[in-house]
């Protein structure tokens, strides 16, 4: 082998690292403009709220169209943006739960979607710093067991996204977590062919169900099925029809 090429090893890291920021991880640091943004209540609006909490790397732009979904089906819908290449997940979930408290107005109850990090920041909140009224957690892709993909990259990319070693296998903040609040019924929608986080991955101890559908990880907010199975839990608690 030549010794000025690289070696395979360093190749996989390249590689990884530029699809983690075109597609897995990637996206601007920031939030964007966006009309589902945060802010007070509107005077007398008393539906229920939904508040999306995208996934590491992200912005809110990625649940734009899971939020359109929600509004179209009668929801008041925050989607919330925050920035995984400075905060841990703590100081996440103590931001989200103060949005939140915000942001609650008259909504006689406040539900939650989120997707891959996004459910742990959801997950500390609830067992931390859980605001009032809070309904239903539909988690998409969740990390809940850790990820392996976290164990093998956080040696490389913990320093930029700090979040990444909260999410490994053992020894994170993810497996110090308690199970599924009770009071609070919450669903799983795994990827089959996700490629992050194992279908095993997502389950959480105490979860109401869970369901896996033929998705990757990057895009399964996207899904038309994945809406209306997000809508159905929302409504009733299950994923199956007519419950």
């Amino acid at each position: 082998m030549r010794k000025d090429l690289p070696t395979t090893g360093w190749r996989r890291r390249v590689a990884f690292l530029s699809t983690a920021l075109l597609l897995g991880l990637g996206g601007a640091a920031g939030a964007v403009s966006l009309d589902q943004r945060a802010g007070e209540a509107p005077a007398g609006d008393d539906r229920e709220l939904v508040v999306l909490v995208h996934g590491m790397g992200r912005t809110r732009a990625s649940m734009w169209w899971m939020g359109q979904s929600l509004e179209r089906r009668g929801y008041r819908v925050v989607n919330w943006g925050y920035s995984s290449y400075t905060d841990s997940v703590p100081a996440l979930g103590e931001a989200l739960a103060r949005d939140v408290e915000r942001d609650l107005g008259g909504a006689p109850r406040v539900h939650f979607v989120g997707h891959s990090l996004g459910n742990v920041i959801v997950r500390w909140m609830l067992a931390n710093d859980a605001p009032g009224r809070v309904g239903r957690v539909v988690m998409l892709a969740p990390p809940n067991q850790g990820s392996a993909a976290a164990d093998r990259w956080s040696p490389y990319l913990s320093r930029v996204m700090p979040p990444i070693a909260e999410l490994r296998t053992s020894g994170s903040t993810v497996r110090a977590l308690p199970a599924a609040p009770a009071g609070v019924e919450v669903g799983v929608i795994a990827g089959a062919r996700d490629g992050k986080v194992s279908v095993d991955e997502t389950r959480l101890p105490g979860a109401r169900a869970h369901v896996v559908v033929p998705a990757a990880h990057t895009f399964i907010m996207d899904r038309p099925g994945v809406h209306r199975l997000t809508a159905r839990f929302l409504r009733t608690g299950s994923f199956e029809p007519g419950e």
